[in-house]
């Protein structure tokens, strides 16, 4: 099941959330390696971590009692898709201005 954007986008609002998608694309990482980058207990960093499981945003696989924490790259596609939206006005923004540097090189 695939999140809805809301949930992606709360998951992203927080900056120790944010933080921790960081380390996690630098490497997969248990509770234990996630906790000991941050000040915070590793209840909640396990709150997080679930958080951003809950989003798609990383996935989460055992490995013996360990849990192996990764990102999930398609977990990103709301975010991607929502900010595609946008793209419009830049294109037409960037049209604008590739239309006014041929005018003044025409007209010089």
């Amino acid at each position: 099941m695939t999140p809805d954007p809301q949930t992606t986008f709360r998951a992203l609002a927080d900056p120790t959330r944010r933080e921790i998608l960081e380390r996690l694309a630098a490497g997969d990482m248990t509770i234990r390696d996630v906790a000991a980058r941050f000040e915070i207990t590793r209840a909640a960093v396990k709150k997080h971590l679930t958080v951003l499981s809950d989003a798609g945003l990383i996935t989460v696989t055992a490995r013996g009692r360990e849990r192996i924490n990764a990102i999930n790259p398609e977990g990103f596609a709301p975010v991607f898709d929502w900010l595609g939206y946008f793209d419009q006005f830049w294109d037409d923004r960037l049209a604008a201005l590739k239309s006014a540097i041929e005018k003044d090189r025409h007209d010089a």
